[in-house]
């Protein structure tokens, strides 16, 4: 306990489960005889496995906080290293290291040490009971787990093929990389007006039209990246299931969760009749 309230020590601990967990991912990918899709499957499903493990031991699931926005960028490194690079492989990256660098950076600024669980994940405990683990080893880590990787798939792809730049690519790639952007603009009004400490809610800067502009920004980078990949391999289109499904779970799972906390607070009818669910323009109130 004494080392999960200490911040610094709890960075040193996530650390390295997170080198654990990707030397056993490494691992699993080289000595699998199968489909470099599928071992990527099968490899990133251990490491997650093996953070779950550890959030068990360490009774917080939070530990997994990270691994969407350090999964991406690790696992087109790792195909860098193994193909090289050419110009689209190194948009690809470049866009993809901007979105995880800003994600990581966001989460190690929030991060209050191992004492310390995110809200959602208490609130599924507290409803599930006896299911929780279960509920924290397939809702928390493994769903999320599936969805980046079909995000990251198209362009894994890119590294397996040898395919020309064009312009469609490179306009795609562009809108992913304004998304990491706007997400990483968003993030800074929404720590300076938490540092202000005025309460009630944010209405300034891409907040002051949208209530969930982060995650407009993550939507948007998965379709960028897999509409650029889809543009020069449009053979392909199945390629987009990634960005349909990170779609998905903000729509049906993310949104409706963070509108519900939001609704406890007072004025939100008022606040939420002012501003758009995602969309950072205008709205004339009802």
């Amino acid at each position: 306990m004494t080392l999960k309230a200490n911040r610094a020590a709890s960075f040193i601990i996530v650390a390295a489960v997170y080198i654990v967990a990707l030397l056993a991912g490494i691992l699993t990918y080289l000595l699998l005889p199968m489909h470099f899709a599928l071992r990527l499957l099968v490899a990133d499903v251990l490491a997650t496995t093996v953070t779950f493990l550890f959030s068990v031991i360490l009774e917080n699931a939070s530990v997994y906080d990270p691994y969407w926005s350090v999964q991406p960028p690790v696992i087109l490194t790792a195909f860098a290293i193994m193909r090289g690079l050419n110009p689209t492989r190194l948009l690809a990256l470049a866009a993809v290291w901007l979105w995880g660098v800003r994600l990581t950076a966001n989460w190690a600024y929030t991060f209050k040490g191992l004492t310390h669980q995110d809200w959602r994940y208490t609130m599924l405990m507290e409803k599930t009971g006896a299911f929780y683990p279960l509920i924290n080893f397939l809702g928390i880590h493994l769903v999320p787990t599936l969805v980046v990787y079909a995000c990251t798939l198209p362009a894994v792809f890119l590294f397996e093929a040898d395919v020309q730049l064009n312009v469609g690519f490179v306009a795609f790639t562009a809108l992913s990389v304004l998304a990491a952007l706007m997400q990483g603009l968003a993030d800074v009004q929404m720590h300076s007006f938490r540092k202000r400490g005025v309460g009630g809610f944010i209405e300034e800067g891409l907040w002051r039209f949208s209530r969930h502009p982060n995650y407009l920004g993550e939507i948007l980078m998965w379709w960028g990246i897999g509409l650029a990949v889809l543009s020069v391999m449009p053979e392909k289109p199945y390629l987009l299931a990634g960005a349909l499904l990170n779609t998905l779970l903000f729509t049906f799972v993310s949104l409706p969760m963070a509108e519900k906390r939001q609704g406890e607070k007072p004025g939100f009818a008022e606040y939420k009749n002012r501003t758009r669910l995602l969309l950072p323009i205008p709205k004339h109130p009802k």
